[in-house]
Protein backbone atom coordinates (compact mmCIF):
# COMPACT_ATOMS: atom_id res chain seq x y z
CA UNK A 1 0.00 0.00 0.00
CA UNK A 2 1.32 3.53 -1.29
CA UNK A 3 1.80 6.42 2.26
CA UNK A 4 2.08 9.51 2.80
CA UNK A 5 5.48 10.57 3.60
CA UNK A 6 5.13 12.59 6.74
CA UNK A 7 7.55 16.37 6.95
CA UNK A 8 7.81 16.18 2.90
CA UNK A 9 5.06 18.65 1.11
CA UNK A 10 3.13 16.32 -1.26
CA UNK A 11 3.66 18.07 -4.21
CA UNK A 12 7.39 16.72 -3.67
CA UNK A 13 6.26 13.22 -3.23
CA UNK A 14 6.26 11.77 -6.41
CA UNK A 15 9.33 9.75 -8.29
CA UNK A 16 11.52 10.65 -10.95
CA UNK A 17 8.92 10.10 -13.69
CA UNK A 18 6.39 12.55 -12.16
CA UNK A 19 3.85 10.21 -10.67
CA UNK A 20 2.31 10.24 -6.97
CA UNK A 21 1.92 6.73 -5.99
CA UNK A 22 3.48 5.24 -8.80
CA UNK A 23 0.26 5.88 -10.51
CA UNK A 24 -0.99 9.42 -10.56
CA UNK A 25 0.22 12.16 -12.39
CA UNK A 26 3.48 11.72 -15.15
CA UNK A 27 3.62 13.70 -18.00
CA UNK A 28 1.70 12.59 -21.26
CA UNK A 29 3.19 15.17 -23.33
CA UNK A 30 3.61 15.90 -27.28
CA UNK A 31 7.62 15.63 -28.22
CA UNK A 32 7.37 19.23 -28.81
CA UNK A 33 6.76 19.89 -25.46
CA UNK A 34 9.13 18.13 -23.26
CA UNK A 35 11.90 20.90 -23.53
CA UNK A 36 9.17 23.70 -22.45
CA UNK A 37 8.26 21.72 -19.35
CA UNK A 38 11.85 20.42 -18.42
CA UNK A 39 13.04 24.42 -19.01
CA UNK A 40 9.58 25.09 -16.43
CA UNK A 41 10.11 22.73 -14.22
CA UNK A 42 14.33 24.21 -13.93
CA UNK A 43 13.28 27.38 -13.27
CA UNK A 44 10.60 26.65 -11.15
CA UNK A 45 12.71 24.41 -8.32
CA UNK A 46 15.06 27.74 -8.75
CA UNK A 47 12.87 29.79 -7.84
CA UNK A 48 10.82 28.15 -5.15
CA UNK A 49 14.34 27.79 -2.93
CA UNK A 50 15.49 31.57 -4.18
CA UNK A 51 15.19 34.52 -1.14
CA UNK A 52 14.28 37.40 -3.58
CA UNK A 53 11.32 35.44 -5.63
CA UNK A 54 9.97 34.16 -2.08
CA UNK A 55 10.24 37.89 -0.72
CA UNK A 56 8.57 39.31 -3.78
CA UNK A 57 6.11 36.46 -3.58
CA UNK A 58 5.24 37.00 0.05
CA UNK A 59 5.05 40.92 -1.12
CA UNK A 60 2.66 40.67 -3.41
CA UNK A 61 0.23 38.05 -1.43
CA UNK A 62 0.19 40.36 1.11
CA UNK A 63 0.03 43.95 -0.33
CA UNK A 64 -1.61 42.77 -3.76
CA UNK A 65 -3.83 39.65 -3.06
CA UNK A 66 -4.63 40.92 0.83
CA UNK A 67 -3.10 37.93 3.23
CA UNK A 68 -3.99 37.03 5.39
CA UNK A 69 -7.81 36.51 4.69
CA UNK A 70 -10.21 35.85 7.28
CA UNK A 71 -10.81 33.00 9.61
CA UNK A 72 -14.37 33.77 11.02
CA UNK A 73 -16.79 31.41 13.63
CA UNK A 74 -19.94 31.17 12.61
CA UNK A 75 -22.10 31.42 15.02
CA UNK A 76 -25.84 32.00 13.93
CA UNK A 77 -25.19 28.50 11.69
CA UNK A 78 -23.83 26.40 14.50
CA UNK A 79 -26.40 27.82 16.69
CA UNK A 80 -29.21 26.57 14.22
CA UNK A 81 -27.59 23.40 13.63
CA UNK A 82 -27.00 22.72 17.68
CA UNK A 83 -23.96 20.32 16.86
CA UNK A 84 -20.36 20.96 16.05
CA UNK A 85 -19.27 24.49 15.89
CA UNK A 86 -18.89 25.62 12.26
CA UNK A 87 -16.47 27.87 11.29
CA UNK A 88 -15.38 29.55 7.70
CA UNK A 89 -11.86 30.30 6.20
CA UNK A 90 -13.32 33.24 4.31
CA UNK A 91 -10.90 32.99 1.03
CA UNK A 92 -13.36 34.87 -0.88
CA UNK A 93 -12.01 37.88 0.77
CA UNK A 94 -8.76 37.59 -1.27
CA UNK A 95 -8.35 40.38 -4.22
CA UNK A 96 -10.71 39.39 -7.01
CA UNK A 97 -12.68 37.34 -4.56
CA UNK A 98 -11.27 33.48 -5.12
CA UNK A 99 -8.24 31.10 -4.35
CA UNK A 100 -7.30 31.56 -7.75
CA UNK A 101 -5.33 34.72 -7.55
CA UNK A 102 -2.41 32.66 -5.48
CA UNK A 103 -1.70 30.36 -8.54
CA UNK A 104 -2.39 33.68 -11.24
CA UNK A 105 0.47 35.95 -9.59
CA UNK A 106 3.17 33.14 -9.25
CA UNK A 107 2.39 32.62 -12.54
CA UNK A 108 2.90 35.80 -13.58
CA UNK A 109 6.26 36.21 -11.50
CA UNK A 110 7.29 32.92 -12.82
CA UNK A 111 6.68 34.27 -16.44
CA UNK A 112 8.38 37.96 -16.08
CA UNK A 113 11.47 35.37 -14.24
CA UNK A 114 11.91 33.64 -17.45
CA UNK A 115 11.79 36.69 -20.19
CA UNK A 116 8.69 36.53 -21.64
CA UNK A 117 5.68 39.04 -22.66
CA UNK A 118 2.39 36.32 -22.92
CA UNK A 119 0.56 34.48 -20.49
CA UNK A 120 -2.28 32.39 -21.77
CA UNK A 121 -4.62 30.48 -19.43
CA UNK A 122 -7.92 28.20 -18.73
CA UNK A 123 -10.77 28.77 -17.10
CA UNK A 124 -14.53 27.12 -15.80
CA UNK A 125 -15.97 29.27 -13.57
CA UNK A 126 -13.99 32.17 -14.83
CA UNK A 127 -12.35 33.02 -11.43
CA UNK A 128 -8.98 31.32 -12.80
CA UNK A 129 -9.40 33.57 -15.71
CA UNK A 130 -10.27 36.71 -14.17
CA UNK A 131 -7.18 36.35 -11.81
CA UNK A 132 -4.98 35.97 -14.49
CA UNK A 133 -5.89 38.47 -16.31
CA UNK A 134 -5.53 40.71 -13.07
CA UNK A 135 -2.38 39.32 -12.75
CA UNK A 136 -1.61 39.74 -16.46
CA UNK A 137 -2.62 43.65 -15.67
CA UNK A 138 -0.46 44.32 -12.93
CA UNK A 139 2.87 42.47 -14.78
CA UNK A 140 2.06 44.42 -18.03
CA UNK A 141 1.94 41.32 -19.62
CA UNK A 142 0.10 40.29 -22.65
CA UNK A 143 -2.97 37.69 -22.04
CA UNK A 144 -5.37 35.13 -23.40
CA UNK A 145 -8.03 32.86 -21.70
CA UNK A 146 -9.55 29.79 -22.95
CA UNK A 147 -13.24 29.20 -21.70
CA UNK A 148 -15.91 26.82 -22.63
CA UNK A 149 -18.35 28.80 -24.97
CA UNK A 150 -21.55 27.32 -22.38
CA UNK A 151 -19.42 28.44 -19.29
CA UNK A 152 -19.26 32.16 -21.19
CA UNK A 153 -22.60 32.16 -21.15
CA UNK A 154 -23.36 31.36 -17.77
CA UNK A 155 -20.45 33.19 -15.78
CA UNK A 156 -20.93 36.74 -17.18
CA UNK A 157 -19.40 38.74 -14.20
CA UNK A 158 -16.17 37.23 -14.49
CA UNK A 159 -15.97 37.35 -18.20
CA UNK A 160 -17.00 41.04 -18.07
CA UNK A 161 -13.98 41.54 -15.97
CA UNK A 162 -11.07 39.86 -17.56
CA UNK A 163 -12.51 41.54 -20.41
CA UNK A 164 -11.92 44.89 -18.34
CA UNK A 165 -8.60 43.58 -17.17
CA UNK A 166 -7.55 43.40 -21.38
CA UNK A 167 -7.68 39.91 -21.63
CA UNK A 168 -8.51 38.24 -24.77
CA UNK A 169 -11.38 35.83 -23.85
CA UNK A 170 -10.92 32.68 -26.75
CA UNK A 171 -14.03 30.88 -26.51
CA UNK A 172 -14.11 26.95 -26.77
CA UNK A 173 -16.85 25.40 -28.97
CA UNK A 174 -15.69 21.85 -29.09
CA UNK A 175 -17.07 19.06 -26.94
CA UNK A 176 -18.90 19.90 -23.86
CA UNK A 177 -17.64 23.48 -24.05
CA UNK A 178 -16.87 23.73 -20.39
CA UNK A 179 -14.04 23.36 -18.62
CA UNK A 180 -12.19 19.98 -19.76
CA UNK A 181 -12.64 21.71 -23.38
CA UNK A 182 -11.25 24.84 -22.32
CA UNK A 183 -7.85 23.40 -20.77
CA UNK A 184 -7.24 21.07 -24.35
CA UNK A 185 -7.51 24.14 -26.36
CA UNK A 186 -5.29 25.71 -23.93
CA UNK A 187 -2.81 23.55 -23.87
CA UNK A 188 -2.84 23.00 -28.12
CA UNK A 189 -2.11 26.90 -28.15
CA UNK A 190 0.52 26.38 -25.98
CA UNK A 191 2.24 23.36 -27.99
CA UNK A 192 2.71 25.99 -30.94
CA UNK A 193 3.86 29.66 -29.04
CA UNK A 194 5.86 28.03 -26.10
CA UNK A 195 9.05 30.07 -26.92
CA UNK A 196 7.14 33.50 -26.33
CA UNK A 197 4.22 32.52 -24.12
CA UNK A 198 3.75 31.06 -20.79
CA UNK A 199 0.97 28.39 -20.04
CA UNK A 200 -0.84 28.95 -16.57
CA UNK A 201 -2.85 25.56 -15.90
CA UNK A 202 -5.64 26.83 -13.13
CA UNK A 203 -5.77 24.32 -11.17
CA UNK A 204 -3.76 21.24 -9.85
CA UNK A 205 -4.16 19.29 -13.28
CA UNK A 206 -2.20 18.75 -15.93
CA UNK A 207 1.88 17.44 -16.35
CA UNK A 208 4.14 17.13 -12.97
CA UNK A 209 5.02 20.69 -13.16
CA UNK A 210 1.81 22.64 -12.99
CA UNK A 211 0.03 20.41 -10.74
CA UNK A 212 3.20 21.72 -8.09
CA UNK A 213 3.56 24.98 -9.36
CA UNK A 214 -0.63 25.46 -8.33
CA UNK A 215 -0.29 23.57 -4.98
CA UNK A 216 3.05 25.53 -4.24
CA UNK A 217 0.72 28.95 -4.49
CA UNK A 218 -2.45 27.86 -2.66
CA UNK A 219 -0.19 26.74 0.29
CA UNK A 220 -0.64 30.14 1.18
CA UNK A 221 -4.42 29.44 2.76
CA UNK A 222 -3.26 26.32 4.90
CA UNK A 223 -0.26 28.53 6.37
CA UNK A 224 -2.40 31.26 7.09
CA UNK A 225 -5.18 28.93 8.64
CA UNK A 226 -2.83 26.90 10.48
CA UNK A 227 -1.34 29.90 12.43
CA UNK A 228 -4.83 31.28 12.51
CA UNK A 229 -6.19 28.49 14.23
CA UNK A 230 -3.56 28.02 17.02
CA UNK A 231 -4.08 31.99 17.51
CA UNK A 232 -7.33 31.46 18.32
CA UNK A 233 -7.36 28.02 20.27
CA UNK A 234 -3.85 28.18 21.75
CA UNK A 235 -3.15 24.57 19.21
CA UNK A 236 -4.51 22.84 17.04
CA UNK A 237 -7.34 21.08 18.34
CA UNK A 238 -8.19 17.16 18.96
CA UNK A 239 -11.27 17.15 16.75
CA UNK A 240 -10.78 19.21 13.37
CA UNK A 241 -12.65 18.52 10.39
CA UNK A 242 -11.66 20.59 7.11
CA UNK A 243 -14.38 20.39 4.61
CA UNK A 244 -13.05 21.85 1.07
CA UNK A 245 -15.48 21.78 -2.25
CA UNK A 246 -13.22 19.71 -5.63
CA UNK A 247 -13.01 20.43 -9.05
CA UNK A 248 -10.00 20.35 -10.08
CA UNK A 249 -8.39 20.32 -6.42
CA UNK A 250 -6.43 23.44 -6.22
CA UNK A 251 -8.10 24.93 -3.08
CA UNK A 252 -8.61 21.96 -1.90
CA UNK A 253 -4.97 20.95 -1.71
CA UNK A 254 -4.26 24.50 -0.72
CA UNK A 255 -6.25 24.29 2.25
CA UNK A 256 -5.03 21.00 3.97
CA UNK A 257 -1.30 21.29 2.77
CA UNK A 258 0.21 22.28 5.95
CA UNK A 259 -2.02 19.76 8.10
CA UNK A 260 -0.75 16.82 6.20
CA UNK A 261 1.74 15.22 8.87
CA UNK A 262 -0.88 15.20 11.41
CA UNK A 263 -3.06 12.24 12.02
CA UNK A 264 -6.35 11.65 10.34
CA UNK A 265 -8.04 11.04 13.65
CA UNK A 266 -7.25 14.43 14.84
CA UNK A 267 -7.15 16.48 11.25
CA UNK A 268 -9.72 15.03 9.09
CA UNK A 269 -9.74 16.22 5.29
CA UNK A 270 -13.75 16.05 3.65
CA UNK A 271 -13.40 16.60 -0.04
CA UNK A 272 -16.79 17.40 -1.97
CA UNK A 273 -17.24 16.99 -5.42
CA UNK A 274 -20.19 17.83 -7.79
CA UNK A 275 -22.55 15.41 -7.75
CA UNK A 276 -25.03 17.30 -10.21
CA UNK A 277 -28.83 17.36 -11.16
CA UNK A 278 -30.53 14.88 -8.80
CA UNK A 279 -32.61 13.61 -12.01
CA UNK A 280 -29.28 13.65 -14.07
CA UNK A 281 -26.77 10.44 -14.59
CA UNK A 282 -23.87 13.25 -15.45
CA UNK A 283 -21.61 14.56 -12.93
CA UNK A 284 -18.31 15.66 -11.94
CA UNK A 285 -17.15 13.18 -8.68
CA UNK A 286 -14.99 11.05 -10.76
CA UNK A 287 -13.54 9.98 -6.77
CA UNK A 288 -16.71 9.29 -5.09
CA UNK A 289 -18.47 7.54 -7.81
CA UNK A 290 -15.28 4.99 -8.69
CA UNK A 291 -14.88 5.98 -11.67
CA UNK A 292 -11.22 4.27 -13.51
CA UNK A 293 -7.96 5.72 -14.14
CA UNK A 294 -6.96 7.25 -16.93
CA UNK A 295 -5.08 9.64 -18.87
CA UNK A 296 -6.68 13.48 -19.25
CA UNK A 297 -4.32 16.69 -20.16
CA UNK A 298 -1.29 15.12 -19.49
CA UNK A 299 -1.69 13.23 -16.05
CA UNK A 300 -2.94 9.47 -15.37
CA UNK A 301 -6.26 10.40 -12.70
CA UNK A 302 -8.73 9.25 -11.44
CA UNK A 303 -11.59 10.02 -14.58
CA UNK A 304 -15.49 9.98 -16.07
CA UNK A 305 -15.07 7.95 -18.97
CA UNK A 306 -16.98 5.37 -20.88
CA UNK A 307 -16.22 1.89 -21.45
CA UNK A 308 -13.71 2.24 -24.24
CA UNK A 309 -12.06 4.74 -22.26
CA UNK A 310 -13.67 8.13 -23.83
CA UNK A 311 -14.02 10.99 -21.76
CA UNK A 312 -17.12 11.22 -20.51
CA UNK A 313 -18.81 14.54 -20.38
CA UNK A 314 -20.30 16.51 -16.86
CA UNK A 315 -23.10 18.34 -15.44
CA UNK A 316 -22.49 20.51 -12.90
CA UNK A 317 -24.49 23.73 -11.95
CA UNK A 318 -20.70 24.77 -10.79
CA UNK A 319 -19.01 26.02 -13.65
CA UNK A 320 -15.37 25.83 -11.51
CA UNK A 321 -16.56 21.69 -10.32
CA UNK A 322 -17.64 20.68 -13.82
CA UNK A 323 -14.74 18.81 -14.80
CA UNK A 324 -14.61 15.05 -15.41
CA UNK A 325 -11.00 14.35 -13.61
CA UNK A 326 -9.35 15.19 -10.61
CA UNK A 327 -6.19 16.49 -9.62
CA UNK A 328 -3.15 13.40 -9.12
CA UNK A 329 -3.21 15.07 -5.63
CA UNK A 330 -6.45 13.77 -4.79
CA UNK A 331 -6.21 10.59 -6.44
CA UNK A 332 -3.23 10.14 -4.33
CA UNK A 333 -4.97 11.18 -1.23
CA UNK A 334 -7.88 8.97 -2.09
CA UNK A 335 -5.79 5.75 -2.63
CA UNK A 336 -3.53 6.49 1.01
CA UNK A 337 -7.26 6.93 2.63
CA UNK A 338 -5.50 10.09 4.05
CA UNK A 339 -8.78 12.32 2.42
CA UNK A 340 -12.13 11.26 2.73
CA UNK A 341 -14.36 12.05 -0.75
CA UNK A 342 -18.20 12.75 -0.91
CA UNK A 343 -20.69 14.49 -3.10
CA UNK A 344 -23.26 17.09 -3.21
CA UNK A 345 -25.80 17.43 -5.75
CA UNK A 346 -26.67 20.94 -7.44
CA UNK A 347 -30.12 20.79 -4.96
CA UNK A 348 -28.08 20.46 -2.36
CA UNK A 349 -25.37 23.34 -3.43
CA UNK A 350 -28.44 25.43 -3.71
CA UNK A 351 -30.33 24.68 -0.46
CA UNK A 352 -26.50 25.10 1.60
CA UNK A 353 -26.36 28.53 -0.09
CA UNK A 354 -29.56 29.37 1.20
CA UNK A 355 -29.18 28.50 4.89
CA UNK A 356 -25.97 30.18 4.53
CA UNK A 357 -27.02 33.87 3.76
CA UNK A 358 -30.06 33.34 5.89
CA UNK A 359 -27.60 33.15 8.55
CA UNK A 360 -24.60 34.86 7.95
CA UNK A 361 -22.92 37.62 6.03
CA UNK A 362 -21.11 35.45 3.75
CA UNK A 363 -22.41 34.76 -0.11
CA UNK A 364 -20.18 31.48 -0.79
CA UNK A 365 -20.20 31.05 -4.31
CA UNK A 366 -22.01 27.49 -5.58
CA UNK A 367 -18.67 25.69 -5.65
CA UNK A 368 -17.60 26.02 -1.55
CA UNK A 369 -21.73 25.46 -1.80
CA UNK A 370 -21.70 21.98 -2.19
CA UNK A 371 -18.81 21.82 0.77
CA UNK A 372 -20.74 23.68 3.29
CA UNK A 373 -23.56 21.42 2.56
CA UNK A 374 -21.77 18.37 3.51
CA UNK A 375 -20.53 20.16 6.33
CA UNK A 376 -23.62 21.16 7.71
CA UNK A 377 -25.22 17.94 7.02
CA UNK A 378 -22.50 15.96 9.32
CA UNK A 379 -22.58 18.39 11.89
CA UNK A 380 -25.76 17.82 13.20
CA UNK A 381 -24.27 14.62 14.59
CA UNK A 382 -21.19 15.71 15.87
CA UNK A 383 -20.48 17.10 19.32
CA UNK A 384 -19.94 20.61 20.57
CA UNK A 385 -16.30 20.29 21.06
CA UNK A 386 -15.26 19.51 17.12
CA UNK A 387 -14.08 22.58 15.25
CA UNK A 388 -15.70 22.25 11.05
CA UNK A 389 -13.56 24.43 8.95
CA UNK A 390 -15.15 25.16 5.62
CA UNK A 391 -13.12 26.65 2.64
CA UNK A 392 -15.43 29.56 1.83
CA UNK A 393 -13.02 29.93 -1.65
CA UNK A 394 -15.38 32.24 -3.95
CA UNK A 395 -17.56 34.93 -3.64
CA UNK A 396 -21.79 34.36 -5.31
CA UNK A 397 -21.30 37.46 -7.34
CA UNK A 398 -20.01 35.50 -10.23
CA UNK A 399 -23.25 33.15 -9.68
CA UNK A 400 -25.79 36.07 -9.30
CA UNK A 401 -27.59 35.00 -13.02
CA UNK A 402 -27.96 31.10 -11.91
CA UNK A 403 -29.07 32.20 -8.58
CA UNK A 404 -31.77 34.14 -9.47
CA UNK A 405 -33.14 31.71 -12.64
CA UNK A 406 -32.85 28.95 -9.68
CA UNK A 407 -33.84 30.86 -6.70
CA UNK A 408 -36.34 33.60 -8.00
CA UNK A 409 -37.59 35.69 -4.73
CA UNK A 410 -35.84 33.50 -2.30
CA UNK A 411 -32.59 34.84 -3.97
CA UNK A 412 -34.08 38.39 -4.13
CA UNK A 413 -34.33 38.29 -0.59
CA UNK A 414 -31.14 36.66 0.53
CA UNK A 415 -29.42 39.76 -1.36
Amino acid sequence: MIKLKKKVPLIDQHDKYGFWGGKFGGNFIPETLKKPIDDLTENFEKLRNDKNFLKKRDYYFQNYVGSPTRFIKLDNLSDYINGAQIWAKVVSDANGGAHKIYNAVVHALICKSMGKKYIVGDTGAGYAGKMLSMAAKKFGLKCKIFMGAKDIKRQKPNCDAMKKNGAQIIPVYTGSQTLVDAVSECMRYWVSNCDTTHMCVGSTVGPNIFVKICGWSTSQISRELKSQIIEEFGLIPKKLKLYNCVGGGSSSYGFWSDFMDLNKKQVEFIGVEAGGPKKSKKHAAPLTYGSRIGVLHGAMQYVNQDKIGQIEETESISAGLDYPGVSPLHCFLKDTKRARYTAASDEDALKAYQIVTKYESLQPSLEPSHAFHVAISESRKLSKDTIIVVNSCGDAYKDSAILKKRLGKKYDKSN
